[in-house]
């Protein structure tokens, strides 16, 4: 498992210093199915906006 996960929207509540996530898991889905041919086909729903 990654031990460093990148995010850079510092409007979600996970989001750290250093652009890190401090999430203890990730969820990722893809718009086309179960296959994504690229990242534009990916979002994060991990998400959470902070308060």
């Amino acid at each position: 498992m990654a031990k460093d996960v990148k995010c850079e929207v510092n409007n979600c509540k996970y989001w750290m210093t250093g652009n890190r996530c401090d999430a203890d898991s990730i969820y990722v889905v893809s718009h086309t199915g179960n296959r994504a041919s690229n990242e534009q086909e990916t979002d994060c729903h991990t998400f959470e906006a902070k308060v």
